[in-house]
């Protein structure tokens, strides 16, 4: 299956860049776990996983090497929960310039649903609406911290928030 999702960010995207890329390994980690704990009412909600019993806590999260192409920046990541009814996610944060002070923020993803053809069928159900909510969650979340990590380096109050848009899913 596969996500996108994009938000426009208030800012250039040299500065985007350098707060994507400033230690991402010690804050990316955390907004993912954040993203994935709020999948679980919604999980709850359709009868998926009550409690703690399917739902994952923490999620690893493995980051490439940034690769820079001409008109975008791209952050290889994957995400693996630790619960087995949640997918491992292939994807990508993308940088890329909308003008002198706009950036967009994209994350591109793949997964399989768990489960073989009953989890695709799941999937097809409800599952993949709850990805979807996990994955926007989890890139406003970083569109945040990256705008308020410009803002903080100004000395400007951060902004109130980014706005978005969902392309596919």
């Amino acid at each position: 299956m596969f996500l996108r999702y994009f938000v426009e960010l208030d800012l250039p995207v040299a500065q985007a860049e350098a707060a994507l890329l400033d230690s991402p390994s010690t804050w990316l980690p955390a907004l993912a776990d954040s993203a994935v704990e709020g999948a679980e009412p919604l999980l709850a909600e359709v009868g998926i996983g009550q409690g703690s019993l399917w739902v994952a806590k923490r999620v690893t999260v493995r980051l490439g090497r940034p690769i820079k192409f001409p008109s975008k920046l791209a952050l290889p990541m994957g995400w693996e929960p630790s619960g087995w009814l949640l997918p491992k996610l292939d994807a990508e944060l993308e940088l890329g310039t909308l003008g002198k002070d706009r950036t967009q923020l994209a994350f591109s993803g793949r997964y399989e649903p768990p489960l073989g053809t009953v989890g695709r069928t799941v999937d097809r159900l409800a599952l993949h609406r709850i990805a979807e909510a996990t994955i926007k969650d989890f890139l406003d979340r970083v569109a945040t911290r990256l705008q308020t990590t410009r803002s903080l380096a100004n000395g400007h109050q951060p902004p109130e928030a980014a706005s978005s848009r969902r392309v596919h899913g």
